[in-house]
């Protein structure tokens, strides 16, 4: 299309001629301006915004006019709600957003890898706070379905199980009422004190603690693709006694050793870059495997959103056919283009079409409905 030939052959190398996160922080601003001026939000609405009845989905209630997603991490201060809408999304989640405004980790803390069309993130959950989310939510109505991804704030003290579990408690109890739904982010992997919430027990007693919080809105547990079986296993055991509507899979991964690039090509490109998580297509396939064997596992009975290297209709149509309901993305858009968006919907449109079936929900979990799988049993 050509509003991506536009980007990827004259936007995208200036921009990746500065720092990753001084260019996230500009086009957030542009962002945040172009979602307070009416006459630009319809132009754009004329570029990108593709919508067709196939696409549609009511999920839990919720109506998605399209599966594509801006995935938590991208709109870390809730800014682009207003704009997100007129370039085609058809949700967004916020945050993660933690009890405390956090500062994250110290710059530098997002690397290109251009060669794998991936990037390093270590922001270590940067953002404003609850309260300071929850003003700016107060007395808003958003065209776009919002979602909210709550993590615990990334210092020492909550290291502590309890006073993690208070820290997600309260930017939950808080923000409640502002979300269509929320997202648990217990994976985030550059946060102080690693990923205490992949342990059965500890787990447990924070999804215990959260049911203290009265909602019906739906809840989604965000998983890192770095999970051995037996996590995933214990994970979805406990969200089974829980009132837990689907998974978001995955997010960064943080291991680098199984990546399948040659040594010396694995020395000369991550000399490059610092610690942090993978995003992009060097994940790809870990989020792919995961859909499918959570998918598998549970039967189909969880919703999943699939994350992780879509840059293409071709990308997204993988995962939904694996078990995902609804995918999301940031690498994608920002290697692609916001135009991206646009040739992801149109593109599931022409796939559906093409293998004949009549809407998206057709197509969720096709790989399992087209040959025999062997149930995988939690032990």
């Amino acid at each position: 299309m050509v509003h991506t030939k536009i980007y990827t052959k004259i936007l995208r190398p200036i921009f990746f001629k500065f720092d990753p996160e001084f260019v996230h922080d500009l086009i957030t601003e542009v962002g945040d301006l172009l979602g307070k001026t009416p006459l630009l939000k319809d132009m754009l609405d004329f570029w990108f915004n593709y919508q067709h009845p196939m696409l549609v989905q009511d999920i839990k209630g919720i109506r998605f006019n399209n599966p594509v997603g801006l995935a938590a991490g991208f709109d870390k201060d809730a800014r682009l709600m207003n704009i997100l809408p007129h370039v085609g999304f058809g949700h967004q989640e916020i945050g993660s957003v933690t009890a405390k405004p956090c500062k994250g980790n110290k710059k530098p803390r997002m690397w290109r890898l251009p060669r794998y069309k991936s990037i390093v993130v270590y922001y270590g959950l940067k953002n404003p706070g609850c309260q300071a989310i929850a003003k700016k939510l107060y007395g808003k109505k958003f065209k776009l379905t919002l979602g909210i991804s709550i993590a615990k704030t990334n210092c020492k003290e909550t290291a502590d199980l309890n006073v993690g579990i208070e820290d997600y408690y309260k930017s939950f109890r808080l923000l409640e009422p502002f979300g269509d739904y929320f997202t648990i982010n217990i994976s985030c992997p550059n946060a102080f004190g690693g990923l205490p919430f992949t342990d059965k027990k500890s787990f447990n007693e924070l999804l215990t603690k959260l049911e203290t919080v009265h909602t019906d809105k739906p809840i989604f547990i965000k998983m890192s693709p770095d999970l051995t079986d037996k996590e995933l296993n214990d994970i979805i055991k406990v969200c089974d006694s829980h009132r837990v509507d689907g998974f978001v899979i995955s997010n960064l991964s943080k291991k680098r050793e199984d990546l399948n690039i040659p040594e010396k090509e694995f020395k000369a490109e991550f000399s490059k870059v610092g610690p942090g998580g993978l995003s992009g297509n060097l994940v790809r396939r870990k989020s792919i495997d995961m859909i499918n064997k959570v998918y598998t596992k549970t039967e189909g009975r969880y919703i999943i959103m699939g994350v992780g290297g879509i840059f293409s209709a071709k990308d997204a149509y993988e995962m939904i056919k694996s078990g995902a309901s609804l995918v999301q993305l940031i690498t994608g858009m920002i290697y692609e283009g916001p135009g991206v968006i646009e040739e992801i919907n149109r593109g599931l449109v022409k796939l559906l079409k093409k293998e004949g079936y009549n809407s998206l929900s057709e197509a969720i979990g096709a790989y399992h409905k087209t040959k025999k799988v062997t149930r995988n049993k939690i032990n």
